[in-house]
Formats: C-alpha cells, sequence, structure tokens
C-alpha cells in the first residue's frame, strides 16, 4: 500500500472529513505534478483535527510542532497571524520522506471533493474547481503554475 493510501484509509476509518489540495491533488487531476508531501484539508472543527491527529500517530506520525489538535483549534488565527504557520506538519521518524501538511488556512466545509479510485483504495481529493480557487488565493508561485496546469485540463 502506498503512503497516501495509507494516510487516506487512516482518516477514512477515523471518520474525518478530508481532502488531498496539493501536489497528489493536481497530479490526480491529471495535471504533470511531483511532490514528496501529502496536503489535506479538513473541516476545521476541533473534533476534526483530534481525530486526524490520532489517525496520523496511528500509522506512526508524529506532530513537528510542540502543539496537539486543541491548541491549534483554539490559537489557530494568532499561529497564522504571528508565526505564519500555514500547515500542521506529521512526520514520521523512522522515514522522513513520509510526511502530511494539514493546510491550516483552509476550511474543507461546504466544498467538493473528488473520489479517484486507485489500485489501494479510494483517494479523496478536492474538486478541480475548488482546488483552482484554494491555490489561486494562496498566490504562492507553484501554486500559480498548478492553477494553469489544472486550468488547461477543461
Amino acid at each position: 500500500m502506498t503512503f497516501l493510501a495509507k494516510v487516506c484509509s487512516a482518516l477514512k476509518s477515523a471518520r474525518v472529513r478530508y481532502a488531498v489540495v496539493g501536489g497528489y491533488a493536481v497530479a490526480l487531476h491529471g495535471a504533470v505534478r511531483g511532490t514528496v508531501d501529502i496536503d489535506v484539508a479538513l473541516e476545521w472543527s476541533e473534533r476534526s483535527l483530534k481525530r486526524a491527529e490520532e489517525a496520523l500517530a496511528g500509522i506512526g506520525l508524529v506532530s513537528r510542532l510542540p502543539i496537539d489538535a486543541g491548541d491549534l483549534f483554539r490559537f489557530r488565527d494568532e499561529y497564522v497571524a504571528k508565526r505564519s504557520l500555514i500547515a500542521w506538519n506529521f512526520y514520521n521518524p523512522e522515514n522522513s520522506v513520509e510526511q502530511v501538511d494539514i493546510v491550516v488556512t483552509y476550511d474543507l466545509t461546504g466544498k467538493r471533493r473528488k473520489r479517484v479510485d486507485t489500485l489501494d483504495g479510494p483517494i479523496l481529493i478536492l474538486a478541480r474547481k475548488d482546488l483552482i480557487e484554494m491555490k489561486r488565493s494562496s498566490g504562492r508561485p507553484q501554486d500559480l503554475e498548478d492553477v494553469s496546469a489544472l486550468e488547461r485540463l477543461r
């Protein structure tokens, strides 16, 4: 089982409403894109964050930051404004290539997802229109390149 499938399976088992949103999502939509880490968005709630934290811990990942789901939920605005936090990173201490970023500047509530069936099972990615909107609003150069690639798929 791929690491991506393992992460998605763990989140699904924990009943977390998630969507893959980074380079993997761009690639699964059909654009050429390389990436190492897995970026996910969640519905923004303390319960979702706690379930995600537990699910990721269950597959051997640990938080890179000395915070927990409760801290992040309560102090999100401060972390974003004063510490420029964009994502809460989890990594495997035994394999540093295995990393997951929970995007903290995006709320999945009300957004559409697309199911992509892979050999290892279903992967839920952010729907193309919402992914384009998310990436465009970030303004980061790589995200704007992703927008161009996704728009060419039309």
